[in-house]
């Protein structure tokens, strides 16, 4: 897997840029699902997202999900065109 591992209450040290490929709609899916493990399995999800300082990936679960965003503990966002791997 991609990116340098972070602790989940590092992710607002970062600041996120784009993805070269704009994966939303096809990470929605996935997304959605990372979604339901993390409220009724309290289950952790895999996200890789791209920064100024090159791919981040954190273990985590995922609270809520937006068209836009998906919030994850203390209320960080992440943009969905950001990500560039999910994986749980």
């Amino acid at each position: 897997m991609i990116g340098t591992l972070i602790q989940k209450e590092d992710v607002d040290k970062f600041r996120f840029i784009p993805a070269e490929i704009d994966n939303s709609a096809p990470f929605m899916s996935k997304l959605q699902n990372a979604l339901r493990l993390g409220n009724e399995f309290k289950s952790k999800t895999s996200i890789v997202f791209n920064t100024e300082d090159g791919p981040k990936r954190i273990e985590t679960t995922v609270w809520s999900l937006t068209d836009r965003y998906i919030q994850i503990k203390n209320g960080i966002l992440i943009p969905l065109r950001s990500l560039i791997e999910i994986d749980y």
